[in-house]
C-alpha cells in the first residue's frame, strides 16, 4: 500500500497559492495534507486562508507568525481566526506505512525561530550547514522531519533522516508530495512561476 502526503508551509495569509496547492493535492489524490505553520503574517487575508485549511482538513502546526498574531491582536478582534490558531499544536507526530514523521515549524524539539537553513543564494546546499544538522538531528527517532520557517525548498537525507521543507507557497511558489513507504518526494511549482529555492537569502543570517 502507498500513502501520499501533500505538504505546504508558510502560507502567510495568501489564499490563492494555497488554494492552487490544495487543488493540486486533490487532483493527485493525496491521503493527507500537512501544513508546517505560519498561517498568518505578511498578507492580510487570514480568514479565507484558514477557511481553505479547514475545508481541506489540513493537519497544521503553529508557526512564529501565528504566535505573533495571537500576542499582538486584541483579544476581542478576529475571534474565529484566534480560536483556530490557538488550537494548533507545536508539533505533530504521525505514522504512515510504518514510517514515523515529525512536523515542527522551525526545528526540533518545538522551535518557532531559527530553523534548518541548508541552501545558499545560488540554490546550492551549504556543506557546513548540512553537516551541522546531520550531527544535530542524529538522535532524532523519526524517519521523516517536515519543517518550514526558512522559506527554503529541499528534501535532503541527513544521515538516516529525510528532512523536508516544502518552502513557502506564497514566496517560494512551491509545495510537495511525499510518498510512503518509499519516501519519494516530488516538488511542484505554483502559479506558473519558477520555484525560488531560497527566498530572502538574508534570512540565513537571522
Amino acid at each position: 500500500m502507498t500513502t501520499r502526503l501533500g505538504i505546504v508551509s508558510d502560507v502567510h495569509s495568501s489564499p490563492e497559492p494555497l488554494r492552487e496547492a490544495l487543488e493540486l493535492f486533490e487532483h493527485e489524490r493525496v491521503d493527507e495534507i500537512i501544513c508546517a505553520g505560519d498561517i498568518a503574517g505578511y498578507y492580510d487575508n487570514l480568514e479565507p486562508t484558514i477557511g481553505l485549511l479547514r475545508e481541506y482538513n489540513c493537519r497544521t502546526v503553529i508557526g512564529n507568525h501565528d504566535q505573533s498574531f495571537l500576542q499582538k491582536t486584541p483579544a476581542d478582534r478576529y475571534p474565529a481566526e484566534r480560536a483556530y490558531l490557538q488550537e494548533l499544536p507545536e508539533t505533530l507526530q504521525l505514522e504512515y506505512e510504518n514510517k514515523k514523521i515529525l512536523v515542527v515549524h522551525a526545528n526540533p524539539p518545538a522551535e518557532q525561530h531559527g530553523g534548518i537553513k541548508l541552501v545558499d543564494q545560488f540554490d546550492q546546499l551549504i556543506p557546513e550547514r548540512v553537516q551541522h544538522w546531520r550531527e544535530t538531528l542524529a538522535d532524532l527517532d523519526f524517519d521523516v522531519l517536515i519543517v518550514g520557517h526558512t522559506h527554503q525548498v529541499y528534501a535532503e537525507w541527513l544521515g538516516d533522516l529525510l528532512v523536508i521543507n516544502p518552502g513557502s507557497s506564497a514566496f517560494n511558489h512551491s509545495c510537495m508530495i511525499l510518498s510512503l513507504p518509499d519516501l519519494a518526494v516530488r516538488t511542484y511549482a505554483l502559479r506558473n512561476k519558477e520555484i525560488v529555492y531560497c527566498w530572502r537569502f538574508s534570512m540565513l543570517h537571522e
